[in-house]
């Protein structure tokens, strides 16, 4: 891990260079405003644009709807975005010759995996904090206050679904050929796991079913499947990072 302070520096300050973190701020902010708006007032647009046939046939919004919103919008955009950040992160510093260059100084290659591997687990996690209070906000002033502890619980367990979509697309962009390519692999890994995911048995344990764990959280109710999905999803981080450094180390840049 020689060179991981320098490498990790660089990484922080190219996010932000790039804009990527002020963008990825902004957009995972939206969702967290967006979500409790949307679930407090849909029914009333519904009523306006649809007429009489939706009177009375969706009920009343609560907190819990504020925060399965949330989770909703961050399971599907919020997923996206860390492919989009992801899926360049090895395979364009491969394309464009960065890596060979770094990697010909006194900078290992445990180091440079590992930096961008830190930098995008915090990019995500602030991200998806900032999202959740906003969220919790906006959930306290339209609906009531949900659990502090449980809406922690649930933040920890949606930025723990997007670094295990992360993480594969990051090893999909270590060994595949193209940025492309690892975009392509991360996306085929979300829509796995959404069609696994019907299976009633396995669905809690995936890490889509982590959203819907973290709805239960955030209303102040602990699920029994909590702990055996986090484990199952650190392992899937733990196997696939691992896998990408087994790969890098016998790559030829």
């Amino acid at each position: 891990m020689q060179g991981f302070g320098l490498l990790l520096r660089k990484e922080l300050r190219e996010l932000v260079r790039t804009l990527r973190l002020p963008v990825v701020l902004v957009v995972f902010a939206l969702m967290g405003l967006v979500s409790p708006v949307v679930a407090r007032y849909i029914r009333e647009i519904l009523e306006a644009a649809g007429g009489a046939q939706f009177e009375g046939v969706i009920p009343d919004p609560v907190a819990g709807d504020a925060i399965a919103q949330f989770t909703r919008n961050l399971g599907q955009f919020g997923v996206l975005i860390a492919i989009l950040v992801t899926m360049g992160s090895v395979a364009g510093e491969k394309d464009r010759g960065t890596a060979a260059f770094l990697l010909t100084k006194p900078l290992g290659r445990g180091a440079f995996l590992g930096a961008k591997v830190v930098a995008i687990g915090l990019l995500l996690a602030l991200a998806t904090a900032l999202a959740g209070v906003l969220c919790w906000v906006y959930t306290s002033i339209l609906f009531e206050p949900l659990p502090v502890a449980g809406t922690i619980a649930a933040i920890a367990l949606v930025w723990l679904s997007l670094v295990v979509f992360a993480a594969i697309t990051f090893a999909a962009s270590v060994m595949g050929p193209s940025t492309l390519v690892a975009g392509g692999i991360g996306l085929a890994a979300l829509m796995t796991f959404g069609a696994l995911s019907i299976l009633p048995g396995l669905a809690p344990y995936l890490p889509t079913g982590l959203w819907s764990l973290a709805n239960e959280l955030a209303l102040g109710q602990v699920p029994d499947a909590v702990l055996g999905a986090v484990m199952t999803s650190t392992g899937v981080i733990v196997a696939v990072i691992g896998l990408s450094w087994w790969s890098f180390r016998r790559q030829e840049l």
